[in-house]
Parts: structure tokens; C-alpha cells; sequence
């Protein structure tokens, strides 16, 4: 069981190098231990479970999730899930793509201008202009994909176009105390405001506000998760819905909506916690 002890985020002064830290996986992953599913561990030996692992036990739509797959059938829901998941990889694989190679070539180009700059939060910045020229100059070698994925890929990739002024992080890895870990897709600016918490997601039909309501508690996570790691106070969070046709659906948080996020997250540890010692407690001896 996680401690839940009350987090102690580091100093803001060291965000920008804490950040980086970030880039890299810190857990070991263990696929045996836990007849349920994967966990992960830290250096200390202390587990964490993954965000999206709490958010599907703890949602309100598991009822409907369970009716959906009866009536499609085992096999074919199975189908389904598949083909939505490597559309949404292929997806992300684009976006992350074309973040990575802008923010090479915006900060390359920032240096040799001496353009880079700071702000109080911490992190260092190319200019605006400079970030939105360098996307434009890398989207045109974003990976394609296929028939069945290429409308999601070309809403999202003119959405990041369109929108993002400043790139600080892209697929960062987080954990908690409160014994969550997982990784966000990124942490931009979007035009002229950030650090925000951008997550990205696929789907065929437009999301409600009902619908939306994990993915907006999923930004909640991983902004706890980003505090307690780097000290760094997200100003909100966006989720980019893309679609088949037309434009992504947006969803975006203001930096009080994000902290009410945060707060229905921690809510949902403390209940999928609770239920996994009750069952834990429930079990027979062996």
C-alpha cells in the first residue's frame, strides 16, 4: 500500500533541470507480482499503480463499458479496442514526432540568436514566433500513417500548428506518493499561456462533457504528479480530442478546474486503494 504522506515539492529555482529528469522512465516495471496487472517500483522498493489502471477502476462509466462488451461479444470488442489503440498510437507517435524536432530546432536556432529566455516559473523559453516557424518547417516529415488513422493524424497535427507557443517537455514520466505513476503526453505553452498540461486522445465520435470527465481527471494526476517531482504549478491543462473528421474536440481546464482535478484524482486513489486492501483483507489465506 502506498504511504500517502503529505508531498514536499522541490525548490521552483531548479524546475527547468528537474524537468528533464522527467524525460526518462524512473520505475521498474514488474508484470508478476500483481495477478491484476502491472505495477511499478521504485529504488526504495515502494509500489505505485498506473493512472489509467486507477481512473478505469474507479470510473462511473465501468457499467457502461461492461454493456458495450456484451453486446458486441467478447472477440469482437476485443477487435475494437485493438484497432483504437494503434490508432491512437500511431497518432501520438505523429505528435510526438513533430514536438520533438520543433523543439531541436527552435532551440538550436535560439542559441545561435541568443533568444532563449526564462520566465519565474522556472522554465526557459524559445520565442513564440520562433516555435510556431519551427513547427511549420517540421511537419511536413511527420510520420504517416494509415487510411484508418490519417483524419485523427491531420486534426491533431494542425491543431499543435495552430496553438503551441512554447514546447517544455513531451512524453514526461511521473509519480506519487499517493502511489500512481504514469506519463503525459506533454507540458507547452498554448498561445502565450503555460506551462499547460496537454494530453492527446482518438475518437470516432465527439466526447461529451460526462465522457470527458476521466480524461480531465487524468490531468489532475499527472499536474500532482509534475508538482511533487519539479515544483512546477501547471497554469491549466488541455485535452485534444482528435477525430476522424473535422476538427479535435477540446476540452480545456482553467488552473482552478485543474485543481479540482487534482483534488476528484486524489479521491479516486484513496477509494481504488481502499478497495484493493478490502479485497486484499477479503482473500482466503493460502
Amino acid at each position: 500500500m502506498p504511504s500517502r504522506r503529505p508531498a514536499t515539492p522541490p525548490d521552483a529555482a531548479n524546475a527547468h533541470d528537474a524537468l528533464r529528469g522527467l524525460a526518462k522512465w524512473q520505475l521498474e516495471r514488474d508484470d508478476v507480482s500483481d495477478p491484476n496487472g502491472r505495477i511499478y517500483r521504485d529504488a526504495n522498493g515502494e509500489v505505485y499503480h498506473s493512472v489509467t489502471r486507477i481512473l478505469k477502476e474507479t470510473s462511473n462509466s465501468k457499467a457502461a463499458l461492461a454493456a458495450w462488451v456484451a453486446r458486441l461479444g467478447e472477440e469482437l470488442a476485443n477487435v475494437e479496442r485493438n484497432t483504437a489503440a494503434e490508432r491512437g498510437t500511431r497518432t501520438h507517435n505523429a505528435a510526438e514526432y513533430v514536438l520533438r524536432s520543433a523543439k531541436k530546432l527552435a532551440i538550436g536556432a535560439a542559441n545561435k540568436r541568443g533568444t532563449l529566455y526564462e520566465k519565474p516559473d522556472g522554465l526557459i523559453r524559445t520565442p513564440a514566433p520562433l516555435t510556431r516557424w519551427a513547427l511549420k518547417q517540421v511537419l511536413p516529415s511527420a510520420p504517416k500513417v494509415g487510411f484508418s488513422a490519417s483524419g485523427y493524424r491531420r486534426g491533431l497535427l494542425a491543431w499543435i500548428e495552430e496553438n503551441v507557443t512554447a514546447i517544455h517537455a513531451i512524453e514526461f514520466s511521473v509519480h506519487h506518493p499517493a502511489g500512481f505513476a504514469g506519463t503525459c503526453d506533454a507540458l507547452l505553452d498554448v498561445n502565450g499561456k503555460g506551462p499547460v498540461i496537454v494530453d492527446w486522445k482518438t475518437s470516432f465520435n465527439k466526447r461529451s462533457e460526462e465522457l470527458l470527465e476521466d480524461y480531465m481527471d487524468q490531468l489532475g494526476a499527472y499536474s500532482v504528479g509534475l508538482r511533487h517531482l519539479t515544483g512546477i504549478q501547471a497554469k491549466g491543462a488541455i485535452v485534444v480530442v482528435a477525430r476522424r473528421a473535422g476538427p479535435p474536440n477540446i476540452r480545456e481546464l482553467s488552473a482552478l478546474e485543474l485543481r479540482g482535478a487534482e483534488s476528484r484524482y486524489l479521491e479516486r486513489c484513496d477509494k481504488y486503494f481502499d478497495e484493493l486492501h478490502r479485497l486484499r483483507s477479503d482473500a482466503p489465506s493460502s
